[in-house]
């Protein structure tokens, strides 16, 4: 569920899961074309999952 919402609400999922300037960085991204913000919020949600995998 976390990646359909990466690919559909990109800046969203970057200020959920990346924090403010991840939020800031995608917005631009998303600007310049949507498929680099798309980008850019689905890897910050696979690093997320990957620390949180670590930590357990």
């Amino acid at each position: 569920m976390r990646y359909v919402l990466a690919i559909l609400l990109p800046p969203s999922m970057a200020l959920a899961y990346g924090g403010c300037g991840s939020f800031i960085l995608n917005i631009f991204l998303c600007l310049v074309g949507y498929i680099p913000g798309m980008v850019h919020a689905i890897l910050i949600v696979l690093q997320k999952e990957s620390n949180d995998r670590h930590q357990a």
